[in-house]
């Protein structure tokens, strides 16, 4: 067979005229629906690492023969460079993809994505069963396919390969539930994306079972159909290796009986954008990172002992939190709340983190609102928003005006730095003159 066909074939074969533009200093190489005809475009994509294939069917090719690769053939595929290859807007019959894909064997392709793709019809997966690929990483993005329900079979046949896998990501693409003794397939899985799916309550605990992604240590779940924290928490206990959650843009609700616990392992809780009006508990108890910005939090009364990063951007809140709560802390976000000062006892504190921003807050620049930022912007980086986004939002005088411009009187904000020096001096003076 044509070396030149078989990698079209292999890599993404198209039907309407078009040609590939490889950048070299990135070595990417898109190509857009490529043909017979325009075959000398893809050959500079042999120099990149990262090909993308968009636009096009493949039907036409479903009855192409595909004959056993020449020992040349195998040896120039494995030589090639390139590690990642792009579907994208794409009609895919299964057929063709689960022939096309036993080449995969040959290169050292790592990670595999299709975006925007339409999967149709169901493919001989039978010829995978012991097949052994170098793809670790596998993305689907807005792909429509057959239910994954009844599908066991087809997937058991991809065991060999499924079973070392590290990432998958299956987003966008109105997934609604994972079938148990398809999850118990992936063994080695690090990371599983799930994010803009419809995914409910109900789902995660037979998507969860037991044997199902023993491995998992990062998971997201972000914007899908999920309200209630305790059933999410239920269904993650058997993930006993899970270090990162993000829970993120769903509509998560309080079950004040709850008593569930967290995998012991977690230490990267995402509960941004859920609409909160205060923070869901129980919590990770070794949790180190904790993400609740977005929701409309009025104030933040807990406390973590091995918390060292805290996002509460974007809520209500009328003070920042005493961080006494968080002795490990490092990292504080304050951005656009409703924070008028900071005390000065506060500002003592957290000048030493290594991290903290409280940009686009309605500054009370009469005493400690200027003078709390001002000495905390001595103390320690205010990230990219000082100090033209510390702004006064009261006294009328000094509204709209950088807090860093606003002079502070000693006398009139801190009294007591002036009238004890004055009680020291007329007892002294006092003691003198007896």
């Amino acid at each position: 067979m044509n070396v030149a066909v078989l990698l079209l074939l292999g890599l993404g074969l198209l039907e309407a005229e078009g040609r590939c533009f490889f950048s070299r200093t990135q070595e990417h190489c898109v190509c857009y629906n490529l043909s017979q005809e325009s075959l000398g475009s893809i050959i500079q994509c042999l120099a990149a690492t990262v090909v993308e294939f968009r636009g096009g069917q493949l039907e036409r090719y479903v009855a192409f023969p595909i004959s056993d690769l020449d020992p040349s053939i195998i040896e120039m595929l494995g030589s090639l460079v390139i590690r990642k290859i792009i579907f994208g807007d794409l009609l895919v019959p299964e057929i063709l993809l689960a022939r096309v894909l036993t080449f995969f064997s040959y290169t050292q392709v790592q990670e595999l994505v299709f975006e925007s793709c339409i999967f149709k019809g169901r493919g001989n997966w039978a010829e995978m069963a012991s097949q052994n690929l170098p793809i670790l990483s596998l993305h689907f993005h807005n792909v429509t396919s057959a239910p994954l329900t009844g599908r066991e079979q087809d997937f058991s046949s991809l065991s060999s390969w499924l079973e070392t896998l590290q990432e998958l990501a299956v987003t966008g693409s109105h997934v609604t539930s994972l079938p148990c003794s398809i999850g118990r397939l992936f063994r080695a899985l690090r990371s599983l994306d799930m994010a803009q799916n419809s995914l409910g309550d109900e789902s995660l605990m037979p998507t969860f079972c037991e044997g199902a992604f023993p491995q998992l240590q990062v998971l997201s779940l972000q914007c899908n159909n999920l309200t209630s924290y305790h059933s999410v928490c239920e269904s993650m206990q058997l993930l006993r290796e899970l270090q990162h959650l993000d829970l993120s843009q769903n509509k998560l609700m309080a079950d004040p009986s709850s008593s569930c616990q967290w995998p012991v392992a977690l230490r990267i809780f995402n509960l941004s954008n859920n609409g909160l009006d205060e923070v869901l508990t129980p919590l990770p108890p070794s949790l180190e990172v904790l993400d609740v910005s977005c929701n409309h939090l009025y104030a933040v009364d807990i406390s973590l002992s091995s918390l060292k990063k805290l996002f509460l951007s974007q809520n209500m809140l009328q003070a920042a939190p005493s961080i006494r709560n968080y002795p490990m802390l490092d990292t504080l976000h304050l951005d656009n709340n409703s924070i008028t000062e900071l005390p000065w006892d506060e500002v003592k504190l957290l000048g030493h983190l290594q991290d903290v921003t409280a940009a686009g807050n309605p500054y009370n620049c009469s005493c400690s609102g200027a003078g709390g930022v001002q000495a905390l912007a001595g103390l320690v980086h205010l990230g990219q928003g000082w100090p033209q986004d510390y702004k006064c939002h009261s006294p009328p005088r000094c509204q709209g005006r950088l807090v860093k411009d606003v002079l502070v009187s000693v006398l009139q904000c801190n009294s007591a730095a002036v009238i004890v020096p004055v009680c020291i001096a007329l007892i002294l003076l006092g003691v003198a003159g007896a």
